[in-house]
């Protein structure tokens, strides 16, 4: 299926809807999906230590009274140096994320590989195999300040 296609630009931390001609472009769902759950900030569990020592535990208002949250909880992060620690709390935290994706049963698998590269860049890579057994690999890169 299509959808409007939703990218994210790293420079500047935002995600946004791709324009062709003049209009929105249409896009693969299953990356749009997996980019608003990646990009969306859940709310953060009770025991979470707020990164800016804040009581601001973020998520949607939307999310209130809901089972399943929309997000993951990488702004936890955004103050972390880039260790291992964090690579492997990265997979954790967009493993949370996409459960929903074989919850609802959207995909039949998720898998999620987080990977140092340099002194400052987390690249990621995220594996959709679908229901009909493809695999979509979904990469993405964080510079990490």
């Amino acid at each position: 299926m299509t959808d409007i296609a939703t990218t994210w630009i790293t420079s500047t931390g935002t995600g946004d809807w791709a324009i062709s001609s003049g209009a929105l472009a249409s896009g693969d769902d299953l990356a749009s999906a997996v980019l608003i759950s990646i990009f969306t900030d859940r709310q953060a569990n009770a025991d979470d230590v707020l990164p800016d020592g804040s009581d601001d535990r973020r998520g949607w208002w939307g999310d209130q009274g809901q089972d399943v949250p929309i997000g993951s909880r990488l702004w936890l992060l955004d103050r972390s140096r880039l260790t291992q620690d964090v690579a492997n709390t990265v997979q954790v935290h967009l493993s949370e994320a996409l459960k929903w994706l074989i919850d609802d049963g959207v995909a039949a698998g998720v898998s999620v590989a987080a990977r140092i590269s340099g002194q400052s860049q987390l690249d990621t890579v995220v594996t959709v195999t679908r229901n009909d057994g493809t695999k979509v690999p979904l990469k993405y890169s964080w510079v990490w300040q």
